[in-house]
């Protein structure tokens, strides 16, 4: 079951991204950029999504405003699933999940930075779309999914929240 993220869910969200991340260098920082994003003005509630499996929160995903030309688009990050539910479609069930209602919300863009060859769940190298990162990364890394089917090329930098540190 896919749902959308409830305040006393918080808690163990918290845990399933420091468990999901917990071989990365920057667990800490993933949980903390959660609780930071859930507090910021580019907090999207509908895109705070959770998947359950027998009762148990086994994974999160967070779409937030972020900014291309003046046009606002869809930052998806953190993606977390818990190490024992990985390899099981989670992840990609709650990107389509968000995609679905990123759409139905009206958002033409949505950006992740990612792992090269990880599941893409229909990104390509954000490039393709106009869209550049404040920072250096490489096109298998920086990806971008028109949500919409428009050719708008939006030929810019991506402005993240301040929450990311960016």
């Amino acid at each position: 079951i896919i749902r959308q993220e409830r305040p006393e869910d918080y808690d163990t969200v918290y845990h399933v991204v420091k468990e999901a991340f917990e071989n990365a260098e920057y667990t800490d920082e993933m949980t903390e950029l959660v609780a930071a994003l859930r507090k910021s003005k580019s907090f999207i509630p509908e895109l705070s999504l959770v998947a359950v499996e027998d009762e148990k929160i086994v994974g999160h995903i967070l779409f937030t405003k972020a900014v291309v030309q003046g046009v606002e688009v869809l930052a998806l990050a953190p993606l977390s699933v818990l190490p024992d539910y990985q390899n099981r479609g989670i992840r990609l069930s709650l990107m389509k999940e968000g995609h679905s209602i990123a759409h139905k919300l009206g958002y033409e863009y949505s950006v992740f930075w990612d792992i090269p060859n990880t599941i893409k769940g229909g990104y390509i190298p954000a490039s393709e779309c106009g869209i550049k990162a404040p920072f250096e990364v490489d096109d298998e890394s920086f990806m971008a999914l028109n949500l919409n089917g428009s050719q708008n090329k939006l030929n810019g930098v991506i402005e993240y929240d301040k929450a990311f540190g960016i």
